[in-house]
């Protein structure tokens, strides 16, 4: 189903697993905790090259595929991490390099690759569009040679752990377009010499997510740095869209195999009347089919990631990949709490810390109904239900 062979993603397994040894669930619960960014585990990952994963040799990255890649997100999820606040750093840079200028890939992949420069922010989503992204207000006017920019982001995460961010802005009035999907354009955005014009006000959220709200007032950008050409951002920002779903979709692999182990241990050594929990159907049988759909879904990932490195078109499949995966983990998750029973609440086991970070991958990056309603529309030919 894939370029890579067996041995090539074993061998990654086995060392992504050992340098998540060094990050146990201490390292995370501190983190959780503190609501702090975990930037020692990031800068090991850049230092060894695992985040530059997709980033082409020829700009000191690891020339991998998404299946390389998806692989390593799904191992540390696996190990009891969370791949979140650094799996930015592997696909936002696609845009760049996809559909960047020549220039634009020589001054920054090398130095994401190499750890000098953090790109994890992705500056989309507003508070009146949400997952309308057509709808988006944000503002970049041309003046000579700059872009100036006015507006507000949400749910923007890493913005203050980042160097750079993709933003997506509106340059022509929504009413003046009569094909909805153009008029918006993406930028690069040097977050170092922002200043004041950029205002960056955490949002807590159930998860240590490092999310923000953010407001742009009067940032001036050099024409240099818009992407490609002034109208096609959105559909840049499309483009990015399977590689996320797919590597979100190992993470939350990751994340029901973690739970399923999790249970599947416990079942075995908690005894009560007299023999091992794992022995009653009423506990065996959600756990054996949790890990079912685990490896169904993991199945239609590795086949959307495999298309994706062939080139070929994936969009139905990166989606049902997104769509199966995150069901998974969250099914694994509740049959991972009801087994541990009130134990699964104790946050010195992780449990319930993972709980509440795989419950995301249901609803973002985009929900899982619009994937039905792209099924439904796109693949089945039904009628357009939005």
């Amino acid at each position: 189903m894939t370029h890579a062979s067996t041995e090539t993603i074993n061998s990654i397994r086995a060392a992504v697993r050992q340098v998540c040894k060094g990050y146990p669930g201490s390292y995370w619960q501190d983190l959780d905790q503190r609501r702090a960014y975990p930037d020692a585990f990031v800068d090991e990952l850049t230092k060894l090259g695992w985040l530059a994963a997709l980033i082409p040799e020829q700009y000191g990255g690891g020339g991998m595929g998404i299946t390389e890649a998806s692989v390593i997100l799904e191992e540390i999820n696996y190990s009891g991490g969370n791949g979140g606040p650094c799996h930015a750093q592997m696909y936002t840079m696609g845009i760049v390099l996809r559909h960047g200028s020549e220039e634009q890939k020589r001054r920054y992949l090398p130095k994401i690759a190499g750890g000098e420069l953090r790109l994890q922010a992705f500056g989309v989503t507003e508070p009146n569009a949400g997952s309308e992204t057509t709808r988006i207000e944000t503002t970049a006017v041309r003046k000579h040679d700059r872009y100036v920019i006015n507006g507000q982001k949400i749910f923007i995460s890493r913005v203050l752990q980042s160097d750079l961010m993709v933003l997506l802005a509106r340059t022509m009035p929504y009413d003046e377009l009569t094909d909805k999907t153009r008029g918006l354009s993406a930028f690069i955005v040097d977050l170092r010499e922002a200043g004041p014009r950029v205002q960056a006000h955490p949002l807590r959220t159930m998860i240590n997510h490092h999310t923000n709200v953010v407001f742009f007032d009067n940032l001036e950008v050099p024409a240099e740095n818009l992407i490609g050409e002034e109208g096609q951002g959105f559909r840049y920002i499309i483009d990015s869209w399977n590689a996320e779903r797919i590597l979100l979709a190992a993470e939350a692999i990751g994340d029901a195999r973690w739970f399923i182990d999790k249970a599947v241990d416990y079942s075995k050594q908690r005894v009560l009347f007299g023999k091992p929990i794992g022995a009653n159907q009423g506990v065996q049988f959600p756990i054996a089919r949790a890990y079912a759909r685990m490896r169904a879904a993991d199945l239609v990932r590795f086949d959307a990631a495999a298309k994706f490195d062939r080139g070929e078109r994936c969009g139905a499949e990166a989606n049902m990949a997104k769509l199966l995966s995150s069901e998974a983990s969250w099914e694994a998750a509740n049959v991972c709490m009801d087994t541990h029973g009130g134990y699964g609440l104790a946050s010195d086991n992780d449990i319930e810390r993972k709980f509440r970070e795989t419950r995301l991958f249901t609803i973002a990056p985009v929900n899982n109904n619009l994937v039905l309603a792209y099924l439904g529309r796109n693949v089945l030919g039904m009628p357009r239900s939005y």
